[in-house]
């Protein structure tokens, strides 16, 4: 009779949670990286457009205005971004705590299922053994005086 695991829907269940966990924070990291692009993009549009602002001669106050206007409104979206950013980086951090979690849940499983195996591994043998004792008593049994 083969090895049978009786808690293998458990291990099943926690191996696929781990994969859960592990797909979870791939997704967590590639969101970080966008947004860690998109605040690099915005920091290095704000960037030109300081310098066009304080390098540019303006014919109409409006027309400052308006580049003022602009920067600040970049100012905004670099402070946002970079909060979204801090977020993400949360995110990814649970995420990896969840899937350290769940690998390490699952290894207990899989020690477990290692034990029982090398158990009922074991008892096989001994049973084998104690069969084959019996047989040779009952053969060689030496006749009594």
């Amino acid at each position: 009779m083969p090895f049978r695991f009786n808690m293998q829907k458990v291990l099943d269940y926690r191996e696929q949670r781990e994969e859960e966990a592990k797909v979870r924070l791939a997704v967590t990291q590639r969101r970080l990286e966008e947004t860690r692009q998109r605040l690099a993009a915005l920091q290095t549009e704000l960037e030109e457009a300081e310098i066009n602002l304080r390098e540019s001669v303006f014919k109409e106050a409006a027309e400052r205005w308006l580049r003022e206007v602009y920067v600040k409104g970049l100012r905004g979206d670099v402070a946002a971004a970079a909060v979204q950013m801090r977020m993400q980086m949360q995110l990814v951090e649970e995420a990896r705590k969840l899937t350290a979690a769940c690998a390490i849940d699952k290894k207990i499983m899989e020690k477990l299922k290692w034990r029982k195996r090398q158990r009922y591994i074991h008892d096989e043998k001994m049973k084998e053994q104690h069969a084959n004792d019996e047989a040779a008593t009952l053969r060689y049994n030496a006749p009594s005086f």
